[in-house]
């Protein structure tokens, strides 16, 4: 309970620095940097506020109001039939641009009806066809996918793995900035140890090449390329699963190399679906609902858990993860 010798006093909103930026979508992209949002939702909001606009003629958007972000909302809605998860998505990034970027926040705002959502029940694989899917991939490929397996990573948070999130001796990794911006810990299974020693290897003998070519060193986060200059260099700050060859860091324009790109496991997994001969929807988050079927017990105690997964679990389909 608060003291009432001290009551305390709403804080005032933090004030929003200038923009310096003169295009409209540049100014999307400087207040999305400046609160540190992902690059994948920098590329989303621009996407569609770009669209926003050729959809009112290159309109201004301050000279745009409820009825205009209704119209386009309306629009992916009946014209385009896009899912509620897409339509909730632009109207987000529309309220960001007229909320953080005009610094416009107006009642109509709050009055815009948003889409529900709606609960999908999970493609899940039985025993057999698991093992004939991991027996289809071949390479980085497989152990990327029995990684997933195994430890519930999401695809982008395998990828971005660094050398020193690895930690074989306490069996676990560690997943930096994951969804939410979030660091959490997963078990790493043993079965995986040498594998992922010997994909360490490879990407050691890429490092040792890039080094003796003096390439930049790979993206550092939050700026810390200018509090540690040679960070990026170092072996440490490496990623496990690194390009084969090197490509333009988007923001920055420095060419180096990056990860793996995401694409190269969907499309092997979708080729090792037909190679199995699976009839099912499989992609590579199917992989990921296994790792939330062995915790359900320990999740469903403390009263955690997707509801898809207890779902599952309740009707007593766990054992497909055995």
């Amino acid at each position: 309970m608060y003291s009432t010798k001290y009551p305390v006093k709403p804080c005032k909103p933090a004030e929003r620095p200038p923009l310096k930026s003169v295009r409209l979508l540049d100014q999307v992209r400087e207040r999305i940097r400046y609160k540190h949002y992902s690059i994948r939702t920098e590329e989303s909001y621009v996407y569609w506020v770009r669209w926003f606009i050729r959809f009112h003629q290159l309109k201004h958007p301050r000279d745009m109001g409820s009825a205009e972000v209704t119209a386009f909302l309306s629009w992916l809605a009946a014209e385009r039939g896009v899912a509620p998860s897409t339509h909730k998505q632009a109207l987000s990034a529309l309220l960001f641009l007229y909320r953080e970027v005009l610094e416009i926040d107006l009642p109509w705002m709050n009055d815009i009806l948003r889409p529900k959502d709606r609960v999908r029940v999970p493609t899940v694989l039985s025993v057999g066809e698991v093992a004939r899917l991991f027996a289809a991939l071949e390479g980085p490929m497989a152990l990327l996918g029995r990684l997933l397996y195994g430890t519930g990573l999401r695809l982008m948070e395998a990828l971005r793995l660094r050398v020193k999130d690895v930690d074989f001796e306490r069996r676990e990794i560690v997943v930096r900035a994951g969804k939410g911006d979030k660091d959490r810990r997963v078990m790493l299974p043993d079965s995986l140890a040498a594998p992922l020693r010997e994909q360490l290897a490879h990407a050691r003998l890429i490092w040792t090449q890039d080094r003796e070519r003096s390439l930049p060193g790979v993206f550092m986060p939050d700026a810390l390329d200018r509090k540690y200059p040679n960070g990026g260099m170092q072996w440490a700050w490496f990623w496990v699963w690194p390009a084969p060859e090197l490509s333009i860091d988007p923001r920055s324009g420095i060419r180096r190399r990056h990860h793996l790109y995401e694409q190269r496991l969907q499309r092997a997994i979708k080729q090792a679906v037909l190679l199995a001969g699976l009839s099912k929807l499989v992609s590579v988050h199917t992989l990921r609902h296994y790792a939330a079927f062995r915790t359900m017990p320990i999740k469903m105690a403390r009263g955690s858990g997707s509801t898809s997964a207890r779902g599952l679990w309740c009707k007593g389909e766990h054992f497909l993860s055995a």
